[in-house]
């Protein structure tokens, strides 16, 4: 079979593929290129040596076996019997469920995930979103400091593994999108540096030096990252990608990496005959990421929009550290700003920046469903000193007032995995670094950033001690319980209605009309003829919504419609959703 290499700087480069050494030669075509002819099969173990040094994975490795620091290993994706027919499934109208592989279950590999995969298509869910799954060191780690961006982590099941779990979501009818890293790679297992100018010092990002974007070399750096995310779309028959932190993309070229990403999605979608989409998470509030190309936009399909989450979180418990401070001094008029208009910083001061800092969507040309809204996410959870759920923070009630808000709202649902039952296992940031002073490093540095807010040393958990892992799987004998039930029970009645309701998934932004009470801690909006009410506060509240006759679709807890008056009289802590008729 063909073996080739981006190597620019080297003078000699050998491939070592199961114990035989051959020499690769310069490609005539492809500057920088090195090609060259070895037996092997599905499994052959290789890599290359670069003038004489030690022999190094791919950087396109399909598969580490040994981790990041071993060989690679071929992989033959043609081999793969498919059983799931897929025609694929688009995101307006989508319900999406954020699940980490290695918590999700106790086993933490993708073939125990799969065997939980009914709860999801139960639930009403359309797509599960994973974290993300490339190579890195140890056995137990979030994946943000992943290396060989083609590749599936191991101790998940390897490639074969993640095969399986897409055909049998796909057999439930669930779409499946992936969480890929662009912005950096880990810093240990990362080989890349050795092979050519992947990364850059002409910008800076917080985990150290940028990807070469935009600088000399960028051109086959950024087809490395474009082609990479098409073989997730391809090869796996993933529908979706996740684009972590895109924000720190440093790109100052006139054609931007992420249009040309959108661009090739885009094509690729066109020529499988699925819809494909990109899913950005980036804190910019800038709607040129999720503008059409056409338009002079990115192309991005949706992307993750924590304004509507930081409202929420802010109304519900009352915190104000951080970038919560932004939304803490009004929550709900935050929380109806963002209903009507998407973000909440449109141009506005932010106190927490120093600075004013986002511009406003186009109400009338950007559709709801390219926002994502959710209540909890990963990093929200997670980068908590004790990773603790919102659960943990409020009443039954006040999370079916979240449940409510999240899956009615004009913008594209998430969920984060547990909080579909108000799971009372903790999500906590752990790592398994196999490098000592890397593990230190971390677990100092994480102590040290929440002392800074008051924390205790003893209350910030290790992240390398195993128990940290543990506690954060889920416990799947809570749903069979009270209060999980119930609320299990109110999460699968709001996305069928969701499901059910054509003006819930209506894509008109300008469409939502909010009204609020800061003091009475209440909030209502309509969606077409749908209305939506929580009230926050312990007290009953009496709303007006000036709609005499309708019917209750859902409610927590036992209310009666509104009167010839209109006003609808809602219990302290509680939701409840109407058709006017």
């Amino acid at each position: 079979m063909q073996f080739e290499v981006w190597a620019p700087q080297a003078g000699r480069v050998t491939l070592q593929c199961d114990g035989v050494t051959r020499p690769l030669a310069r490609d005539p075509e492809r500057e920088g290129w090195w090609r060259g002819e070895a037996d092997a099969r599905d499994g052959s173990r290789y890599g290359f040596s670069l003038d004489d040094g030690p022999v190094l994975p791919d950087p396109r490795s399909r598969r580490q076996p040994d981790g990041p620091d071993g060989p690679s290993a071929v992989v033959d994706h043609e081999a793969y019997a498919w059983r799931a027919a897929w025609d694929g499934r688009p995101l307006p109208g989508a319900v999406l469920y954020e699940l980490h592989v290695g918590t999700y279950t106790r086993e933490g590999t993708f073939d125990a995930a799969a065997e939980r995969l009914e709860h999801l298509a139960g639930l009403g869910v359309t797509h599960v979103q994973l974290m993300p799954v490339c190579p890195f060191p140890g056995r137990h780690g979030w994946g943000y400091e992943g290396v060989s961006p083609w590749a599936v982590h191991e101790p998940y099941g390897g490639p074969e593994a993640l095969k399986r779990f897409v055909d049998r979501a796909h057999g439930l009818g669930l779409g499946v999108v992936l969480d890929v890293v662009h912005n950096h790679l880990g810093p240990s297992g990362n080989h890349l540096p050795r092979f050519g100018p992947y990364f850059t010092d002409t910008h800076h990002t917080p985990w150290g030096a940028a990807v070469n974007l935009d600088a000399p070399g960028s051109d086959e750096v950024r087809a490395y990252l474009v082609e990479s995310a098409l073989a997730w779309l391809r090869d796996y028959r993933i529908d979706g990608l996740r684009l972590d932190a895109v924000h720190a993309l440093a790109d100052t070229r006139a054609y931007h990496f992420l249009e040309e990403l959108s661009a090739a999605v885009d094509a690729l979608a066109a020529e499988t005959g699925r819809p494909l989409f990109l899913i950005a998470e980036s804190d910019r509030n800038d709607p040129r990421d999720i503008t059409p190309r056409a338009a002079g936009g990115h192309g991005l399909h949706a992307q993750w929009n924590d304004d509507f989450h930081h409202a929420l979180h802010t109304a519900l418990t009352g915190e104000s550290q951080g970038y919560y401070a932004d939304f803490a001094r009004a929550p709900f008029a935050a929380l109806a700003k963002t209903l009507r208009g998407g973000f909440f910083h449109d141009g506005t001061y932010s106190t927490f920046r120093g600075r004013r800092h986002g511009r406003p969507l186009d109400r009338t040309r950007v559709a709801g469903h390219r926002l994502l809204g959710y209540s909890q996410t990963h990093d929200q959870v997670g980068n908590r000193a004790r990773g603790d759920r919102l659960a943990a923070l409020v009443s039954p009630g006040l999370l079916a007032c979240a449940a409510a808000l999240t899956l009615t709202a004009p913008f594209t649902p998430m969920l984060f995995m547990g909080e579909e039952w108000a799971a009372g296992t903790p999500w906590q940031f752990f790592t398994d670094h196999t490098d000592a002073e890397l593990a230190g490093a971390v677990r100092d540095g994480r102590r040290r950033e929440f002392a800074a807010h008051g924390w205790a040393e003893e209350d910030v958990p290790d992240p390398q001690d195993p128990a940290t892992r543990d506690r954060s799987c889920l416990d799947w004998s809570e749903p069979e319980r009270e209060p999980h039930a119930r609320v299990l029970a109110w999460y699968r009645q709001l996305v069928a209605l969701r499901h059910a309701q054509p003006d819930l998934t209506d894509p008109d932004l300008a469409d939502t009309r909010v009204v609020h009470d800061e003091e009475r801690r209440w909030l209502a909006f309509r969606r077409g003829d749908v209305l939506v009410a929580v009230n926050l506060g312990a007290e009953p509240v009496p709303i007006a919504l000036g709609v005499p006759h309708a019917r209750v679709l859902a409610a927590w807890e036992p209310v009666d419609v509104p009167g010839t008056d209109g006003v609808l009289r809602l219990p302290g802590e509680s939701a409840v959703v109407l058709l006017q008729e």
